[in-house]
């Protein structure tokens, strides 16, 4: 059924209390109710998939998987295409549940719509590309190909931050590339990351067993990984539940992609633009409440032009409205918990205690933290050394390029990075001596594109790319077949 009333979409008839496993049913984990931050109140009732689901997923993703692999690829890339469709079609539906599940402002519900869009658009394009070559053979009466083969079944453990766009970004070139996903949601957001994501493919037409929306916690999650069915797992989240998945997938012998946490530096050079340079470091810290693994951890300011820049970063975070999302004119939301806002508050009063000074925020009200800004942090404060994961900007200075290199590059995590600079030549230099997987020059160091190998170094990650064609290389494997003589 499609449903294009954007006011009751997806219909709560038809999935409250359930788990989407060979359509919408009841699963043996029970129940779990979802929670606005904003407001405490509670939006909706999901099923929670215990081990037992998560064999059934498996079992029903393995069998539906071979037959999907040997459709056609423009098939497979026509479902997503109408996938794609009916998520512009029930674009406003969706966003109010990013919005009221997420706690982020309306323009971040669009850009994980727009962003999701792109994803599917980019995946349905892989079916275009060749999958395989021909190769040198070994003796002239000897012919030898190679090409690549879907995995199996692909696990996808997914964060709360980016509920739609992470779920999206694995899935599509998952499935267009002739795999099977069990999908699991995280806690906080599985409509917006799990039953809007079903209903879309429903929408799409996908065959049943192939997609598996299974909504739980840590017990979920670790049922997915140990699947002897799941051949690969994608997890994006904090560096030491990465470490936990890579674990417990190595026992299996299981590709895994990790896109894990980031310690992020936005390095603004003394020939710099200082307002433009603000503007991203404002955009790159406080954007989503910070709540991104490529938010900036650090902003790194030459010396010279500090007092400037710091100016320009607190108006910017002066004209910031902190509130319900929901609110015309709010900026920042809430933060997802209060556990997180509990782990914002102490990085930041920890680095006051050391010596840091609060030039804007610094005091929460509730899940509200607002725009903060730090000074006169040194590099064994908490704001400098851990991923805050909150709206807080810490300055740090620095008197030539060589320091700056050494002090953005005093990290375990190499995600991203940004450089400000009056010349491009120069910034570039200090961009190629960043270990990070990823930066951006005179830009915000918040940065996701579908057609882009996304992915850290370090403590970021296990050195996977999800994006554009690296997806080939991660949702495939190579087969090779040798022919002797030509009958």
């Amino acid at each position: 059924m499609t449903v294009t009333d954007e006011e009751t979409w997806p219909d709560a008839a038809e999935w409250t209390g359930k788990i989407y496993s060979g359509g919408w049913r009841r699963s043996e984990g029970g129940v779990q109710p979802v929670h606005e931050p904003a407001t405490g109140e509670r939006l909706a009732e999901v099923g929670v998939a215990a081990p037992a689901d998560v064999a059934r997923a498996g079992t029903q993703a393995a069998r539906a998987q071979r037959a999907w692999a040997g459709t056609a690829p423009q098939e497979r890339a026509e479902v997503l295409l109408r996938a794609a469709r009916a998520l512009r079609e029930n674009r406003g539906a969706i966003r109010e549940w990013i919005v009221r599940e997420s706690g982020g402002v309306p323009a971040k519900g669009d850009y994980e719509i727009a962003a999701g869009l792109s994803q599917l658009a980019q995946a349905a394009g892989l079916a275009s590309l060749p999958h395989g070559e021909i190769l040198s053979p070994s003796a002239p009466a000897r012919t030898s190909y190679a090409w690549r083969v879907p995995l199996g079944v692909v696990g996808v453990i997914n964060p709360w931050n980016a509920p739609l766009l992470f779920a999206m970004r694995a899935l599509a070139p998952a499935l267009v590339l002739g795999n099977a996903v069990l999908l699991k949601p995280d806690p906080h957001t599985p409509v917006s990351g799990g039953v809007v994501v079903a209903r879309l493919f429903e929408e799409a037409g996908l065959p049943e067993g192939l997609l598996h929306i299974l909504p739980g916690g840590i017990g979920t999650g670790e049922a997915v990984v140990a699947d002897p069915l799941v051949a690969m797992v994608v997890f994006t989240g904090s560096t030491e539940a990465g470490r936990a998945v890579a674990r417990a997938a190595g026992d299996g012998l299981k590709r895994v992609a990790l896109e894990l946490g980031g310690k992020n530096s936005i390095v603004v050079l003394d020939d710099a633009d200082i307002d433009s340079a603000a503007a991203a470091g404002a955009m790159s810290s406080f954007g989503y409440q910070g709540q991104a693994c490529v938010a900036a951890g650090r902003h790194l300011v030459h010396a010279d032009i500090v007092e400037p820049y710091t100016e320009a970063l607190l108006r910017q975070a002066d004209e910031l409205r902190v509130g319900d999302p929901r609110e015309e004119g709010v900026a920042l939301g809430p933060v997802i918990s209060e556990r997180q806002a509990a782990r914002i508050e102490r990085i930041v009063d920890e680095s006051v205690a050391a010596g840091a000074r609060v030039l804007a925020g610094g005091r929460r009200d509730g899940l509200f933290y607002p725009p903060t800004v730090l000074d006169r942090v040194e590099r064994t404060m908490p704001a400098f050394t851990e991923e805050i994961f909150g709206p807080v900007a810490p300055v740090v200075t620095f008197r030539t390029d060589h320091e700056a290199v050494e002090i953005a590059n005093d990290t375990a995590y190499g995600l991203t990075a940004a450089v400000h600079s009056g010349s491009t030549p120069r910034a570039a230099v200090i961009a190629e001596q960043l270990r990070t997987g990823m930066v951006h020059l005179n830009d915000v160091c918040a940065k996701d594109a579908a057609n882009a190998p996304f992915g850290g170094m370090g403590a970021s990650g296990n050195g996977s790319r999800i994006g554009g064609t690296a997806n080939l290389e991660q949702f495939t494997q190579w087969r090779w077949m040798t022919v002797l003589g030509s009958g």
